[in-house]
């Protein structure tokens, strides 16, 4: 793989499909139906997918490519894929709450080695170099010139006030009793793939997840997360999140930065 082309690929077309999810979110009305799992899609879902896969599809041709919206695509498997959401926190679209993102992200033998995650209504992007090391982008943002960059790291975090980040729309109790395992100095709640990209920036520094997630949910962060430092292990067992799993369907997990002394489930 070209990595180079990679990252300049990927983040290219998450602006572009940014740039039409916004579109769609500014209007005063947009179509929304259910999906078969009673999920709910928008047709910026639909429009963004189809911007990416054409973008990725083009550059990669040889390259499996798995996203949320073509289920034809949950049934294939590879070593090596390109996997998407076209927009995560569907359900914060719709509230107009602000925390969606574009996923995209490069697997490699069950590990997310490359991946971007763009907040178009947040003008916040995260996402890997060439090298796989992590940064996030200052906008405004120009499609073809990345601008100013700044590295991201993980926290060097204090045991004894840290820092929890948790979803918005799916925090629980079971959620809660884990995180009271812990000495908190702070809790704060954050929609989609941010949450991720909030520990590899230091912002937090441990995200619990008692909950269904889709790989194409976490793989985007996660590799942002890992080129940062940090680390994204089973809610249980604490071994690595791998991805490539059949029907690409998450176990629970936690992500954080390495500091972090990991309480049991």
């Amino acid at each position: 793989m070209d990595y180079e082309k990679l990252a300049q690929e990927m983040r290219e077309l998450a602006l572009i499909a940014g740039d039409k999810i916004m579109e769609i979110y500014g209007r005063d009305d947009f179509g929304v139906r259910s999906k078969s799992d009673d999920s709910p899609v928008t047709e910026a879902d639909e429009a963004a997918d189809a911007l990416i896969s054409t973008g990725l599809r083009a550059a990669f041709p040889d390259v499996l490519l798995v996203t949320e919206e073509q289920a034809d695509s949950h049934d294939l498997q590879a070593d090596t894929f390109l996997i998407v959401d076209p927009l995560d926190g569907t359900k914060e679209f719709i509230h107009r709450r602000g925390d969606f993102t574009v996923n995209i992200a490069y697997v490699e033998n069950g590990v997310p080695t490359r991946g971007v995650v763009y907040a178009p209504a947040k003008e916040r992007m995260f996402y890997t170099l060439a090298d796989g090391s992590s940064v996030e982008e200052e906008g405004p943002f120009d499609k073809k010139v990345a601008g100013k960059t700044a590295p991201i790291k993980v926290a060097d975090s204090d045991n004894a006030a840290l820092l929890v980040v948790a979803s918005k729309s799916h925090r629980d109790q079971a959620t809660d009793d884990y995180i009271n395992k812990y000495a908190v100095a702070d809790s704060k709640s954050a929609g989609s793939s941010l949450k991720l990209c909030l520990v590899a920036t230091g912002e937090a520094d441990i995200y619990p997840r008692v909950g269904r997630t889709m790989e194409w949910d976490t793989a985007a962060g996660h590799a942002v997360l890992h080129g940062a430092g940090g680390k994204v292990v089973h809610f249980e067992t604490h071994e690595p999140l791998v991805y490539g799993k059949d029907g690409y369907a998450n176990s629970f997990f936690i992500a954080y930065s390495p500091a972090v002394e990991l309480k049991p489930a």
